[in-house]
């Protein structure tokens, strides 16, 4: 069980910067991420439809032998996460929480800003995260439109981009937000950005290195963790095209790798064969 992967997924490739803090924390676990790009974004679809993505996508990673799941993706948690845990629950999750409580505790100002996708702010989680720990603080919201979509074309910096974050930005840097908060895993491939277009004055959040040690609290909880610190291996699927994922992969995370195609049938997921992916 020990050597059994850990399954993490998104509706895309945001998934990646989670992906990221999990290898880094913990570098002997094997991981399986599956990027639902046939779907992407999930922020304006309905709840009950991302919950059935959510559904099908833990089936296949737990048919792959997957020991938990991590769902990456902002929009998923907010969606799918106490559906996921009541269908399959024997199976340890770790969602994303936006992360509200260490903005709130550290900001100087009183202002926070959170990009996020619409799914997510009308959620009940974002809702109940912002009413426990924002007391005090104003909090400000932007859903970035496009933003997603720029960011799976690989499209980093440039005109429409940094139009996109200023458009979010400007306003909130005008009322005194000091800190922003990544409401999407998507969102910290542009930290650079958003760090130029603050001026050096914004702090921003990136949820993701809390999420691996949570992930590792759970897998220690459970004793199922992998032992030694050799660094292990990733196995990428995609729904979408696999050559434009794999640019992306080493765009994004510095290193080559080449993803699995996945197609969906009748609401389920399968895995293509190697020759049907190239």
């Amino acid at each position: 069980m020990s050597s059994s992967p850990i399954g993490i997924f998104d509706s895309g490739i945001g998934g990646l910067s989670v992906l990221r803090a999990i290898r880094e924390l913990l570098p002997a676990e094997n991981l399986l991420y599956l990027a639902d790009q046939a779907h992407v974004p999930y922020g304006p679809r309905p709840l009950a439809e991302i919950q059935g993505f959510s559904v099908a996508i833990t089936r296949f990673l737990l048919e792959h032998e997957a020991k938990m799941v991590v769902v990456a993706c902002n929009t998923a948690s907010a969606a799918a996460l106490h559906p996921l845990r009541a269908a399959f629950p024997e199976v340890p999750f770790v969602g994303m929480e936006p992360a509200i409580k260490p903005a709130a505790e550290q900001t100087h100002s009183g202002v926070v800003g959170v990009l996020a996708t619409p799914a997510t702010f009308q959620g009940a989680l974002y809702a109940s995260v912002v009413e426990r720990f924002a007391n005090g603080v104003t909090v400000l919201q932007d859903t970035c439109p496009g933003l997603v979509g720029q960011i799976e074309r690989g499209v980093l910096s440039g005109p429409e981009t940094r139009r996109i974050l200023e458009q979010a930005l400007r306003p909130m840097l005008a009322r005194g937000a000091d800190t922003v908060v990544m409401g999407c895993t998507h969102y910290p491939f542009v930290i650079p950005l958003i760090e130029q277009i603050g001026g050096g004055q914004v702090r921003v959040i990136d949820p993701a290195p809390a999420v691996a040690r949570q992930a590792r609290r759970v897998l220690e909880a459970r004793g199922i963790q992998a032992g030694g610190n050799q660094k292990a291996g990733v196995q990428y699927y995609t729904s979408g095209a696999v050559e434009s994922f794999d640019i992306l992969l080493e765009k994004l995370l510095g290193e080559a790798g080449h993803a699995q195609a996945v197609d969906w049938r009748e609401g389920q997921v399968y895995a293509l064969s190697s020759a049907n992916s190239a």
